[in-house]
């Protein structure tokens, strides 16, 4: 395919793709996927290799969240079933970080249900990330606290956080839709004041919670314009409960083609595989790992994920490897800050493809709420 040849010279140079080649991607037939697999692999493995990243996240704080965001089972007027508890002490979390280092993962994300840290809420992630870097050598920590307020983006980064992540979730134009209490410019602020700190800016999406294809261009355009260093791609887990239960709207496919657009816009930055990935990709997960070059190990905030050795046997069987804590995941260009992809011209936007309705036989057993772990007294899954 012509569109194929082109995205894969452009993401060999790091030159943004157009509009209407990202479309064109997500509109391709089930008979060229594998050639849009393969196509977007050879960008991967060029700035990547055959390395994995390995991610573990640890849930400081969950449920009772007073925003409305409608895909989160720890919103607002949430009825989903699943784990609350206020803040783990700092020996907690670090004893749940320590499981996801031992199970092969280089960075621990700490995650904390909420609008926004207080400045005390500040002060006790500080004392995690310390109490984390003291007990795992070379491993790194990335926050994700919500929105965050003058100074605190320094402190967290003079407390030893490497990253944070805040995601923008879904364009702008269609961002009211899913959340009431904040708005799209409030996310990409807490980014861009991650990014003056210093700390490495962690920012993505959710597909799968209704919107068309120009929304998911438009979201991940609108993410290679904050250029972040790593771009985690959820698929939307339908938690019982809330808003969006009955948005079953993914195929396998459909998520492999969503990887593969995002891979030829990010193509030298980190694309991590994030939540719902057993729940939409199913036994379709091998193939995803020659497009991301990340992905979440374990468990989930409030759902559970494959067993973490499914996980390390999935990525050794692919024919990939664990990226080790020796190893600097992003190319050397981006860690030279020089700047990412090179910006491309301008192109008439295609109509939106028309997405295939899924089966019926949509898989609701495989959302499953976390019981262990972070909040319990089971030991984790990593």
């Amino acid at each position: 395919m012509d569109l194929l040849n082109t995205l894969v010279d452009k993401g060999l140079r790091r030159e943004l793709p157009t509009r209407e080649e990202a479309l064109a991607v997500l509109a391709t037939s089930d008979d060229e996927l594998l050639d849009v697999v393969a196509a977007a692999g050879k960008v991967r493995r060029r700035w990547f290799g055959r390395r994995v990243k390995l991610n573990y996240l640890v849930n400081l704080k969950s449920g009772l969240c007073p925003e409305d965001c409608s895909y989160c089972s720890q919103r607002l007027g949430s009825k989903a079933e699943i784990l609350k508890y206020t803040w783990l002490k700092p020996d907690d979390a670090s004893k749940a970080a320590a499981a996801g280092v031992a199970g092969g993962a280089k960075r621990v994300c700490l995650v904390a249900s909420g609008r926004g840290p207080t400045d005390r809420d500040v002060d006790r992630v500080s004392e995690t990330i310390s109490a984390i870097k003291e007990q795992n050598e070379g491993v790194e920590v990335c926050a994700c606290l919500g929105l965050l307020s003058d100074g605190q983006a320094e402190r967290l980064r003079a407390a030893g956080a490497d990253a944070y992540n805040h995601n923008l979730n879904t364009s702008e134009a269609t961002y009211g839709d899913i959340c009431t209490t904040h708005d799209f410019s409030d996310r990409v602020s807490t980014v861009q004041q991650a990014q003056a700190a210093g700390m490495s800016a962690c920012s993505g999406l959710i597909a799968g919670m209704g919107e068309t294809d120009a929304d998911l261009v438009d979201v991940v355009f609108a993410l290679r314009e904050l250029d972040p260093d790593s771009v985690p791609v959820n698929f939307l887990i339908p938690f019982e409960g809330t808003p969006l239960a009955k948005e079953w709207n993914l195929t396998p496919q459909r998520a492999l083609r969503i990887l593969a657009m995002v891979r030829f816009v990010c193509p030298d930055i980190e694309v991590r595989l994030a939540g719902g990935r057993e729940v939409h990709l199913r036994s379709m997960q091998p193939l995803a790992l020659h497009l991301v070059n990340s992905l979440f190990l374990g468990d989930y905030l409030t759902s559970e994920g494959q067993a973490g050795k499914d996980d390390l046997a999935m990525i050794a069987d692919a024919g990939f490897e664990v990226e080790g804590t020796d190893t600097t995941t992003l190319p050397e260009h981006r860690r030279a800050g020089c700047g990412g992809a090179q910006p491309a011209a301008d192109a008439a936007e295609a109509p939106a493809a028309t997405v295939p309705a899924p089966s019926d036989e949509t898989r609701r057993d495989l959302v499953a709420v976390r019981r262990r772990g972070a909040g319990t007294d089971l030991p984790p899954n990593a």
